[in-house]
C-alpha cells in the first residue's frame, strides 16, 4: 500500500512544484486520497462508493478549486469543420487517475469469462461508435495525421481515459454488478457514463453511453481493465485520425 500511495503523492507533488496545484488543491487532493484508501476500511461500502464517485466526478469535471490546467497546445483547428482545439493536461483528473490506479492495483483480479466475447465486444465498439457518430451528424469524415499526435495520445490515454475507466468501469461497474447482476450493472454504468457527457450535448451523451457499454463488456468478459482502457483509447484515436475533432460545428 505504501508504495502504491507514491502514485497520487507524486502527482500532487509534481503539480505543486510546477505551480499548477495550489495549497487548497493539495489539501483537497490529500483528502481524496485519504477517502479512497482510509474510507474503504472505515465507512459502509455504499457510503464509501457514493463519496468516491461524487468526489471523483468533481475532480474529473474540474469543479474543485486549487487546480490549474497545463496548456500544451494553443487553440488550433485540427479539422476544417470543427472548432479550434486546445490540448491541456488537467492535474485534477491526473490525480483522480493516479489515486484510483493505486487503489486498483491492490484489488483481486476478476476471472476471464470469455476471451471471444471480449474480442467481439471490442470489434463491435470500434465499428459502432464512429458509425453512429457519423450517422447522427456529430462528426464528418476528416482523415488526417495531426501535428503533436503522440503528445495528444499520451495525455488522452494517460489522463482522461485512465481516470474515466478506473472511475466508471473499475469502481462503479464492479460494485453495481455485485449488487444488481451483470446486465443491470453493465447497462446502468453505461447510462451513467453517457449522462456524465451530457454537458457536451444529448447526442454526444448517447454515443458515449453506447461506447461505455462496449468498454464495460470488454472488462466484464476479459476480467482486464487494461483491455477497456485500450479500447477506449483506440476509439478516441479513431476519432482524431478519421473524423471531425473535437466535434463538427453546426
Amino acid at each position: 500500500l505504501h508504495l502504491r500511495l507514491l502514485l497520487p503523492a507524486f502527482a500532487l507533488a509534481l503539480g505543486h512544484a510546477l505551480g499548477f496545484i495550489e495549497p487548497v488543491g493539495l489539501l483537497l487532493g490529500a483528502l481524496f486520497v485519504c477517502l479512497v484508501f482510509g474510507g474503504e476500511r472505515l465507512l459502509p461500502s455504499w457510503l464509501w462508493l457514493s463519496a468516491v464517485l461524487v468526489a471523483g466526478i468533481a475532480l474529473a469535471a474540474h469543479l474543485l478549486p486549487g487546480f490549474s490546467p497545463w496548456p500544451l497546445w494553443e487553440p488550433r483547428r485540427i479539422s476544417s469543420d470543427a472548432a479550434p482545439y486546445a490540448l491541456r493536461l488537467s492535474w485534477d483528473k491526473l490525480l483522480l487517475g493516479a489515486t484510483l490506479l493505486a487503489w486498483w492495483l491492490g484489488q483481486r483480479r476478476a476471472p476471464t469469462l470469455s476471451r471471444s466475447r471480449a474480442g467481439w465486444a471490442c470489434l463491435a465498439t470500434l465499428l459502432a461508435v464512429p458509425t453512429l457518430a457519423l450517422a447522427l451528424g456529430m462528426v464528418g469524415w476528416q482523415p488526417k495525421w495531426p501535428d503533436g499526435l503522440l503528445l495528444w495520445l499520451a495525455v488522452n490515454l494517460g489522463v482522461a481515459v485512465l481516470a474515466e475507466e478506473l472511475l466508471f468501469r473499475g469502481l462503479l461497474q464492479r460494485a453495481l454488478i455485485r449488487r444488481l447482476g451483470a446486465w443491470p450493472g453493465l447497462l446502468l454504468t453505461a447510462a451513467l457514463f453517457g449522462a456524465a457527457h451530457l454537458p457536451f450535448s444529448p447526442l454526444f451523451a448517447l454515443v458515449a453511453g453506447i461506447a461505455g457499454l462496449g468498454y464495460g463488456l470488454a472488462l466484464h468478459y476479459s476480467g482486464r481493465l487494461s483491455l477497456a482502457i485500450a479500447l477506449h483509447g483506440a476509439v478516441n484515436l479513431l476519432h482524431i485520425l478519421l473524423l471531425s475533432y473535437p466535434l463538427r460545428l453546426a
